[in-house]
């Protein structure tokens, strides 16, 4: 009998014969609740986590918006929370000029980005086209080829660490096993022999990233993943919305919420027949979320204490539904140890996610063999590390993806420090 490994590219190419892979791109960009290439195919569920659904040239003037030389979308078979069939979209960015290491692996970074929201159009693989991220546009410049998963999924389940970690995992699966599939022939030259790869991600982006290096041994084990920069990690959502509530980042909470819960039906329902029916603080402007951006939802929620939309304020969230989910879901660290190399990098004061979070998380890791440098910048909040860490954090993925990682890192252990980084010195 073929293992899982070897009968992934074979059902990759059967279900992209039926598809009619590839396909042709428009020059109109549609929002992903609009646009019909953003649905699974009938039958997807058959196939394995990381078969192709469907392919395209991104449509518009992406290519042009970050420098790249192609870039496309997949939509790609993954698994939910609940280890359930399901899928997502990916869009892979080719660059003028790729590089390779001394060894002539190919350099494959899969940036995710921080997207915070439980509206699908927030989706990066549209998002892009109004703000292209400036590390994209970076790593393209370096000869990379870049990943950027909507991981999410269907759903937009912000929070929901296994669905994003697995998501993340089988959108790197989608673009290397493709060189097997006769019918899709534009990353031939990216495949796990020749190909190295990265994750980088802050905040948002690192929650999918962390979940991503902590199921990939037991989801993804044929994966070699050489490395990955994770900053502003969020390891608590509890902690994290305790935090926030009440504060110019109160808009977090209901996009988390939404997120977390869309993945579990019994509990999303549960938790919006405790909202206030009528008052200040309803549930219409309460679900209103589900349409907002992160940047919208942070005006409209600002300074609320967000328990007051529910019945039973901060208590509803010790009812065993909720709890269930967020042990299963919401914690990062009980599914499994990083087997690569990662560079950690946060303020001591962010003041979103409480330092001591982190710190507990990656003790965790280290007691138990892994391989971890993590910095506690002494200045700055959460977002300001975001600029302040860049630098290190793009130093630590360069040197992994060139083939570097063993003469500039320790190469194994764990060093924790603080330092004092202080491009900008914002609170926030």
């Amino acid at each position: 009998m073929l293992s899982p490994v070897r009968l992934l590219p074979l059902l990759g190419s059967l279900l992209s014969l039926v598809s009619g892979l590839p396909t042709t791109s428009s020059s109109v960009v549609l929002p992903p609740t609009e646009d019909p290439f953003y649905s699974a195919p009938n039958g997807f569920e058959t196939t394995l986590p990381g078969t192709i659904l469907r392919l395209r040239t991104a449509p518009g003037n992406l290519t042009a918006l970050v420098n790249a030389s192609a870039a496309y979308n997949i939509v790609y078979r993954t698994t939910d929370s609940q280890y359930h069939p399901s899928w997502a979209v990916t869009t892979v960015f080719v660059p003028h000029s790729p590089s390779t290491g001394s060894d002539n692996l190919t350099s494959l970074l899969s940036y995710q980005i921080a997207y915070d929201t439980h509206d699908l159009n927030g989706s990066p693989s549209y998002a892009m086209y109004s703000s292209p991220p400036t590390d994209v546009i970076l790593a393209l410049s370096q000869g990379w080829f870049v990943n950027v998963p909507d991981y999410e999924g269907p759903l937009a389940s912000f929070t929901a660490g296994v669905q994003s970690g697995h998501a993340t995992l089988d959108s790197i699966r989608s673009i290397l096993y493709s060189s097997s599939n006769p019918r899709v022939t534009v990353f031939n030259g990216l495949t796990p022999a020749t190909t190295r790869t990265a994750l980088w991600g802050y905040s948002g982006g690192a929650l999918a990233s962390e979940w991503a290096t902590e199921l990939q041994d037991q989801y993804a084990p044929e994966l070699t993943l050489a490395g990955a920069a994770l900053g502003g990690l969020t390891p608590n959502i509890t902690n994290v919305l305790n935090t926030v509530t009440g504060t110019l980042s109160a808009g977090l909470v209901p996009e988390a919420i939404l997120g977390i819960a869309s993945q579990y039906p019994v509990t999303y329902d549960f938790l919006v027949s405790q909202l206030n029916p009528t008052g200040p603080y309803n549930r219409t402007v309460f679900l209103a979320a589900k349409g907002l951006t992160l940047a919208e939802a942070e005006v409209v929620y600002a300074g609320q204490n967000i328990y007051n939309y529910f019945v039973n304020g901060s208590d509803t969230f010790r009812d065993p539904r909720v709890q269930y989910v967020l042990n299963r879901d919401g914690y990062m660290g009980y599914h499994g140890i990083p087997q690569l190399p990662i560079y950690a990098y946060k303020a001591i004061h962010d003041e979103v996610s409480p330092i001591h979070d982190t710190d507990v998380l990656l003790a965790r890791y280290c007691g138990v063999g892994a391989n971890i440098l993590y910095e506690r910048n002494t200045v700055g909040g959460h977002s300001a590390e975001s600029v302040n860490g860049h630098a290190s954090a793009l130093t630590f993925v360069a040197a992994v993806l060139q083939g570097r990682y063993a003469s500039l890192y320790q190469t194994e252990g764990c060093t924790f420090r603080n330092v004092t980084v202080n491009v900008t010195d914002s609170a926030l």
